[in-house]
């Protein structure tokens, strides 16, 4: 039996399939971001978040419903940004998608997630984070000419692990289509896990 005060930091974002994702990872390793291997490319939908493991069924059955109201759709990313001077992130923005993202965004951060955000919701894929400016400004060059697009099928829920690194606990796909959820070994392995 669960003990009633353990808690999950947990966090909700769309995956970037591949080729991209690992392309996107390449480049944060290359440029010695240190949480590079602990975070996998995406679009954040819910910043990590910490909940009662007891709430757990409540938030995945609120994700169900968010993600029954969506249909596939398109994200395009092109070019590089930054948020310096207020973050030092250099990011890969969204040019198409933004709209269903920010609608995703406040409907799954709703319900039982319902929390305020430290910045407002700008959609988008980091690629340098808490590095020292020259390799921020270097990110910012180098993938300038960056662009890809791919078909948004759903989203995830993550966990953060004990040794920090972020997993997929399981998929939740839009109502009209898009590949399906996680495998039986997968909800398995995730249902022992919670």
């Amino acid at each position: 039996m669960t003990d009633v005060g353990e808690t999950r930091k947990i966090g909700v974002a769309v995956g970037i399939p591949e080729p991209f994702g690992s392309e996107l990872q390449g480049w944060r390793e290359r440029l010695g971001d240190p949480n590079a291997l602990r975070i996998v490319p995406h679009v954040t939908l819910l910043p990590p978040t910490t909940v009662g493991t007891g709430a757990l069924p409540e938030i995945e059955e609120h994700l169900r419903r968010v993600a029954a109201r969506f249909r596939p759709f398109e994200i395009r990313l092109r070019g590089s940004a930054t948020f310096l001077p207020v973050s030092s992130v250099v990011f890969v923005p969204l040019v198409q998608g933004i709209a269903e993202c920010e609608q995703m965004e406040a409907q799954v951060r709703s319900g039982p997630l319902t929390r305020p955000l430290d910045y407002s919701y700008h959609p988008h894929v980091t690629v340098a984070h808490d590095l020292p400016d020259e390799a921020l400004y270097r990110a910012l060059g180098e993938l300038s000419g960056y662009d890809a697009r791919f078909e948004v099928w759903g989203f995830s829920l993550f966990e953060q692990g004990p040794d920090l690194h972020w997993r997929p606990q399981r998929d939740f796909t839009f109502s009209s289509g898009g590949l399906p959820g996680p495998t039986e070994e997968r909800h398995a392995r995730t249902d022992e896990g919670w």
